[in-house]
């Protein structure tokens, strides 16, 4: 006999539930984002609606970056609740064994362990992420000074802008990470026996989802592509955000606040003063050095070290439950 308090999700189909979560991920953008834009911007509605992307990246580059961060976080969260509570209903499950642990944890606390932020022995992963960014930015700058494409000319001292930009980049990495990987990237590995493609598809959305940056261009969006499998790499082994999380806040501040370049074309007060030259592919032009060529190699060269260390570190374990760390 079924238990009576066994939830199943509304649609069996995982891939429907991603399709539904993006339509609704747009309409709640629609119901909340544009009345709070037009409101507080005084943005006109023909502008928004006559071209989206170019009125965005407007905002971006604005005095009103602070605006859309607090509403992509807010959505976010929404979003990712509604469905997990209403459409996954994963809080009503019974009889699994990975539920029945965490039921002392409460209905919250679940959803929150349920979606991949769970620490508890990710800490080796998550040290590695927030160190990786850096690393791969520190080497694409020291690259960009010995060929001659980039000068920092002034230090700028000011510890409370460094602060409050660090508190955006703790809201873009949580809301992309909670909204990519945490619902999306899980339920595509329901999706997809083969865990490359749904980590393919969610790394896709990842780069649509910046369409509207500021400054993009080819080789930007190919380096978006592949920061969204670096990003996804240890969720497919792990389930856990806590390296993705960490990996997304160390590069966004590092790269922004510190060195000074612009993150995905969207300018912070920086620490230092950087003044990239010369030829786009190398510098990543307007939209930072994260679109430029020589990111694009390290992006790729920590991909594939990446893949096989979690490969042999986790190698049979299928990511259909949270895999426990055994550390680095």
């Amino acid at each position: 006999m079924s238990d009576p308090n066994t939830k199943t999700p509304v649609f069996r189909q995982a891939w429907l539930r991603v399709l539904l979560f993006g339509f609704a991920f747009c309409l709640i953008t629609l119901l909340i984002a544009v009345p709070a834009i037009m409101a507080i911007t005084g943005t006109g509605w023909q502008d928004l609606l006559g071209d989206p992307p170019g009125a965005v990246s407007k905002l971006l580059t604005g005095h009103y970056l602070w605006l859309l961060i607090l509403l992509e976080f807010a959505i976010s969260l929404l979003s990712v609740g509604i469905f997990w509570w209403l459409i996954d209903r994963q809080e009503d499950v019974r009889g699994n064994v990975r539920y029945q642990k965490r039921e002392h944890r409460g209905r919250a606390g679940q959803m929150w362990s349920d979606l991949g932020w769970t620490l508890d022995t990710f800490v080796p992963e998550a040290i590695t992420g927030l160190f990786l960014g850096p690393t791969l930015l520190g080497l694409a700058s020291i690259g960009m000074m010995l060929s001659g494409h980039l000068e920092w000319t002034d230090i700028a001292w000011d510890p409370n802008a460094l602060f409050v930009s660090l508190g955006y980049m703790a809201l873009i990495a949580f809301s992309e990470e909670l909204v990519f990987r945490g619902y999306i990237l899980r339920n595509l590995l329901e999706t997809f026996s083969n865990k490359w493609i749904a980590l393919a598809i969610s790394a896709a959305l990842f780069t649509g989802y910046h369409f509207a940056s500021p400054g993009t261009h080819t080789l930007a969006f190919v380096n978006l592509f592949l920061a969204g499998i670096l990003l996804g790499l240890n969720y497919i082994y792990t389930k856990n955000l806590w390296f993705s999380f960490m990996l997304h806040l160390g590069w966004n501040f590092f790269e922004g606040p510190l060195l000074g370049f612009r993150v995905s074309g969207i300018s912070f007060p920086s620490l230092l003063q950087a003044e990239p030259k010369g030829d786009l592919m190398i510098t990543g032009g307007d939209f930072g050095l994260e679109g430029s060529m020589l990111m694009m190699l390290l992006l790729l060269t920590a991909i594939l070290i990446l893949a096989w260390a979690f490969e042999k570190k986790y190698g049979a374990h299928t990511p259909s439950t949270p895999t426990q760390s055994s550390g680095f």
